[in-house]
């Protein structure tokens, strides 16, 4: 993503606040998306990073709320497209329905009414945010730009970021976390779906979470996982003694509950740890069948619930867990 890419967008939401709509009804670099009206705009940031901005059509852009951002991680072996979602039909590759990032976020700004809600898909090059840290010996430091460079995209307008991802997307996130010595207020949620597998507290991960919750009440963490202990594949463990969401869950659990009071619920679906009024949500969903979930959660409404709890839009827009709540938003294409 080069910074001649970002200045256009710069000048396209200023534009927008200033006029109902630019010129022509499309923000300089960007152009409309042939499903519902959106802006899109793709680009690369070096190295090996491809960049894909969706962002609510010129009519239904208000000037007068803030840009929420949505910085989603794509998980491992997923393109874009495959993230974003369609409707299924014979032949068509099953990765295409299993997450519907696109279609949640269209539930959402259906919903929600106080932010312009812009998402960004990022995929490493290879498909695999965990290789691509590990062939990027200064990748903490280029994702930090990339952050930077996503929310100065947006200058002049009130913005906040939401770094969130699925499995393998977690890495960026815990890479982006590695570098930086605090988490910038301007971060206002973080929430790893099924995506917690790097946590660590002799990485101090703990400490940077509470002290960027204590900074300001907007500020949410949040977790949806399962219980992966016992899954197989053919017949094999896939996660080993030490390994998986639920574990790491768990340690997240036990280093945030020695500072903050954390409040435990149980249901027959899940086992839920709230705290600091909500701030804090990590979720356990049962699993007594010893099924693969991996998918299922961000399917059933993960990233809906993900950006809304501890917020007066929490279930407004779909029920974690339960039956797609945005099926109607699904591209047929």
């Amino acid at each position: 993503m080069t910074q001649v890419s970002l200045g256009l967008v710069v000048f396209a939401l200023t534009a927008v606040g200033q006029t109902s709509q630019p010129a022509a009804g499309l923000w300089p670099g960007f152009e409309v998306s042939p499903h519902f009206g959106e802006q899109v705009h793709s680009d690369t940031f070096e190295p090996d990073v491809l960049v894909h901005i969706n962002a609510p059509g010129a009519e239904s852009f208000r000037a007068d709320r803030p840009i929420r951002v949505v910085v989603f991680a794509l998980p491992n072996g997923n393109t874009t497209a495959q993230t974003i979602g369609r409707r299924m039909e014979p032949g068509l590759d099953w990765h295409f329905d299993i997450q519907h990032i696109g279609a949640q976020v269209r539930r959402l700004r259906e919903v929600v009414t106080d932010a312009n809600i812009v998402v960004v898909y990022l995929e490493a090059k290879g498909r695999s945010w965990p290789h691509w840290r590990q062939t990027h010996a200064d990748g903490g430091a280029i994702l930090v730009r990339l952050i930077e460079s996503l929310r100065d995209t947006f200058k002049g307008r009130e913005v906040t970021v939401a770094l969130t991802g699925h499995s393998g997307g977690g890495s960026l996130i815990f890479g982006y976390l590695n570098q930086v010595e605090r988490i910038p207020d301007w971060i206002d949620r973080i929430v790893f779906l099924d995506a917690n597998y790097s946590y660590d507290d002799d990485q101090g991960h703990g400490e940077k979470f509470l002290a960027w919750l204590r900074a300001d009440k907007s500020h949410h963490l949040g977790v949806l996982a399962y219980d992966d202990r016992r899954i197989r594949i053919d017949g094999k463990l896939v996660v080993g003694p030490t390994g998986g969401t639920y574990r790491k869950t768990q340690s997240m659990v036990k280093r945030l509950g020695r500072d903050v009071e954390l409040k435990r619920t149980q249901t027959d679906r899940y086992e839920r740890f709230t705290g600091l009024g909500a701030q804090i949500e990590l979720t356990l969903v049962n699993n007594p069948d010893d099924a693969i979930l991996h998918t299922v959660l961000v399917e059933k409404n993960g990233l809906i619930h993900g950006l809304t709890f501890g917020t007066p839009w929490e279930g407004k827009a779909g029920e974690f867990f339960a039956d797609r709540a945005y099926d109607r938003w699904i591209q047929p294409f």
